[in-house]
Order: structure tokens, then C-alpha cells, then sequence
């Protein structure tokens, strides 16, 4: 039971989880648990604030729900799953959310709303992802995309195995 007088549900063994990917492109250092270092390797690159330690915290602290600093798997599962189902209940779209769209931003380096071989190379090999080139090849096909043009966030989402409905 956490200090708030609730307690995360347990999960069920037998239940696939649709959101563990995203979890293990987050969780960098692979402990099991998102860290503020983990939060930071995430947006290197791409968020540059003095806000940032802040704005992490506050990340942190809103999804820390035994409050032991870190964010594991059944609290992040229960933040998106909150943030799914204010998702799906205004657009189509399945995933997660904001969460799922800054991950995309994330990994497409140039911006162009499509990620690429080259996006997804870089963002696998930072993340600590061992992935040949037929891996990556593999990850756009699976995606819907071809290798000019790459794989756009519903690919992503494919990719991730997070477009399905539970």
C-alpha cells in the first residue's frame, strides 16, 4: 500500500504488456525503474532549459506513487494507462498518449515526422540497443514503412506493439 492509502494493482502474469517497450527505451541503465538519469538521457538533445532538473521532478514525483524516487514498471503503466484512456476517449489514436509522441520526437532526429533508417539506428545504438542494419530494416517493415521514406508515429506505434487495444 503506498502513503496515500492506495495500492497499485497487481498485474496479471498471463497479460501481455502493451506498454513495456516504451518503458525499456526510457529505462537507459535497464535497473527496471525510470530514473531522473534516465528521464535526462531520454531528452539529451532535444529539451535545453534550466527548467529541465524541474520539469524531470516533477515527472518523477507524478508518476512515484510509493514515493521512492523512481518510477518502476506497474507506476508507469498506471500513469499512461490514465493518459490512454483520456487519449483514446478524444481521438482514434491508441498508444499512450503525449508519452508515445515525445518518444517519436524523440527518435526523429531531422524532424521531418517520418523516422528513418538512420533515426532509428542512432536511437537504438543510444539507447543501448545492439541492432544490425537488418534489424532496422526489419523495424520499418514491421512499422508499414519502406526504407526511402521510413516509418511514420502509427509505425512507431506498430513497432512497439502499443496500437492495440487491451
Amino acid at each position: 500500500m503506498c502513503p496515500t492509502g492506495t495500492a497499485l494493482r497487481p498485474r496479471d502474469a498471463a497479460k501481455p504488456s502493451r506498454l513495456k517497450p516504451a518503458f525499456d527505451v526510457i529505462d537507459a541503465d535497464r535497473d527496471g525503474k525510470i530514473s531522473r538519469d534516465d528521464l535526462r538521457a531520454f531528452y539529451a538533445g532535444r529539451r535545453a532549459s534550466e527548467d529541465d532538473d524541474d520539469v524531470i521532478g516533477t515527472m518523477i514525483s507524478v508518476a512515484d506513487f510509493n514515493k521512492d524516487g523512481y518510477v518502476e514498471y506497474d507506476e508507469f503503466e498506471r500513469v499512461l494507462d490514465l493518459e490512454y484512456g483520456k487519449a483514446n476517449s478524444k481521438s482514434k489514436s491508441n498508444g499512450g498518449g503525449g508519452l508515445m509522441e515525445d518518444v517519436f520526437k524523440v527518435m526523429d532526429k531531422d524532424g521531418d515526422g517520418r523516422l528513418s533508417h538512420d533515426d532509428l539506428k542512432s536511437y537504438m545504438n543510444c539507447a543501448g540497443f545492439a541492432a544490425t542494419d537488418d534489424d532496422i530494416k526489419a523495424m520499418i517493415r514491421l512499422g508499414g514503412g519502406d526504407e526511402n521514406d521510413g516509418v511514420s508515429f502509427d509505425g512507431l506505434l506498430k513497432i512497439l506493439a502499443v496500437d492495440t487495444v487491451a
